[in-house]
Formats: C-alpha cells, structure tokens, sequence
C-alpha cells in the first residue's frame, strides 16, 4: 500500500457537460450543480483504476424531483379541492321548487368555471307567494363564489323576518352584506314576490339588469332598476315595482353573462337578441325554453364561454291550465 500512488483533484464547473447529463423533465430551465470528487488509483502492477463522486449532483436532482413532485400534489388537493366546491355551490342553488297552481317556472346557472358568483332562487314567502330571486356578485371565481354564499345565507335568513315587506327585507339583506363583506364588495340583485292567486309581482332591482316581462300579445315591458346595488351604502334605500302578470304572459330574468357573451368580432349577445329568441321559443315549456336560450346564446359566440349563463324563466298559465291547490 505505501507503493500505491494516487492524484486527487477538484472538479471545474463545465456547463455543456452539464446540460448533456441533466435531465430537462427534472431539472427544468435551471442550471445544475455539477461537482464531486475524482480520486485516481495505481497499484503495484502499474494497474490504474478511478472512483468519481458527484454528491451534489445527486441531491440537486432529487431536490428538483422531491420539488416537481410537490407541485404535481399540490394540484391535484387545489383540483379535488375545486370539484368539492363546486359540489357545494351546487347546493346553494335551489333544490326544490314550491307548487304554485297559476305559474310555471324554472331557472338555470351554468357557471364559466369551476365556481361562480351568478346566483338565483326560489322562496317560499307563505302560501300562495314565491319570491324569484337573480343576483350577480362581483367579480369571478372562488371570491364571487365566497361572496355569492354569504348573499344567498343573508337572504334566506332575512325572509322570515320581512315576508310582507320586501322594502325591509332587502334593507336587512345590504346591512348583512356590507358587514360580513370585504370593503367594496357588491351585487346586484332583483328580487320579485309573486302572488298567485292574483298574478300580481311586487319587486324591487337592485341595480340589476331589467328583467323582461313578455305580454302575451308580443309587447315587451322592461323593469328597471328601484335601487342601487347591494353592499356598498349602509345607508340605503329601494322603492318596491308592482305589475301584474296577466295568463300567457311570460317574464324573463338573466345576468350580464347572457347578454354580453360575444361573438368572434367582438358583438354581444344584447338584450335583442335575448328578446327575439324569448319570443321565438315562447310556447316552449320552462326547462326547454332555457334549454333553448343557453343553446342560443353558445352558439353566437363560438369561443370559450367568459362568465357565468344565468336565468330564471316563468310564464303564467292560462286560466283553463291553473291548477286549483
């Protein structure tokens, strides 16, 4: 062993040999860490053998593997995460529809992406009453969907409390909001209370979008606004809309997310458009009139759809249709 002779140097840094070594699924656009040691033997025969150590490589390429692999399970939780709230969002939605002999009516929310913050309803106000309820909160994913929950709990918890008077209940529903809201958060809402014995419709539009009441003789009413939006005045005011849908008649109400889909050169949808396709599919039953304005609607813009597809449609039976209860 003493005769053994033996030469130990360092290894310099060579970044072609590194890169033709490394791995680019691994290590990425990052340079490696190339260093070891390389340590020359030659025994008494004059035979010569070497060991080469490169450690730091090593550890840098399991580092990078450790770190890929991490973010691959970090997106499949947020993925898995995503489908759980969209399950529960799903549950906000209405998931029965109380029997009113004078109307029929349904609604729909296809949601741009995995969650939204569209929202409609359908109330129980006591016999013979149904509230509608549409609201667009503001802005898109997770957050809207966040705010559209703490909307939809203040409204429903309110409803017990102001059945009669739908001026306090939708006061109780912005002072809820702004408090339980981050500053600046805000939605449009309209809210309409049907009567069914009588076809009467109180309501009050929270700066919504005007809902569409088609008559049956093809004249178009629009609702307009009775207010501001919800959650940006603690101090705020609404006045209450009356109007009286008469048999056949058919009102619409939807958010922006119908009118404004767009098409390869950039035109909306528009409220028209939303008009000559209500009195096109009119005689249609509820579900399939919906059916029919969504398929309207996508097929105008051929592009991937940019905001949430929300509607309610309800049309009042005509008088040798209503149901006695």
């Amino acid at each position: 062993l003493k005769r053994i002779k033996y030469g130990l140097k360092r290894i310099k840094y060579d970044p072609a040999r590194a890169a033709a070594a490394s791995s680019p699924r691994l290590l990425g656009d990052e340079a490696p860490v190339w260093g070891g040691v390389f340590a020359r033997f030659r025994d008494v025969d004059g035979n010569t053998f070497s060991l080469v150590s490169f450690d730091e490589v090593t550890h840098a390429v399991e580092a990078k593997r450790r770190a890929a692999a991490d973010k691959l399970e970090a997106e499949r939780r947020a993925a898995h995460e995503l489908v759980i709230a969209r399950q529960v969002q799903a549950r906000l939605f209405p998931q029965s529809m109380p029997a009113m002999g004078s109307l029929d009516y349904a609604g729909a929310c296809i949601p741009a992406h995995a969650v939204g913050g569209d929202y409609y309803d359908f109330l129980s106000l006591g016999p013979d009453r149904l509230g509608l309820v549409i609201g667009d909160v503001m802005g898109k994913g997770m957050a809207a969907a966040l705010l559209m929950a703490n909307l939809q709990a203040n409204l429903r918890s309110q409803v017990a409390f102001a059945l009669d008077e739908p001026r306090r209940l939708l006061q109780s529903v912005n002072l809820l909001f702004c408090e339980n809201s981050p500053e600046g958060a805000f939605a449009s809402l309209f809210f309409a209370d049907y009567h069914d014995p009588t076809g009467g419709l109180r309501y009050v539009n929270c700066g919504h979008l005007c809902a569409l009441l088609l008559r049956r003789d093809g004249t178009l009413d629009r609702l307009e606004p009775t207010s501001t939006v919800l959650g940006l005045f603690r101090q705020w005011e609404c006045s209450v809309g009356e109007c009286r849908l008469e048999p056949d008649d058919l009102l619409a109400l939807y958010t922006d997310g119908v009118t404004e889909a767009f098409d390869a050169a950039g035109e909306e949808f528009g409220e028209q458009r939303l008009v000559d396709a209500l009195r096109r599919h009119r005689t249609r039953p509820p579900e399939a009139l919906l059916a029919s304005l969504v398929d309207e609607v996508r097929s105008f813009g051929p592009h991937e759809q940019h905001d949430d597809l929300t509607l309610i449609v309800a049309r009042r039976r005509s008088a040798s249709r209503t149901v006695v209860a």
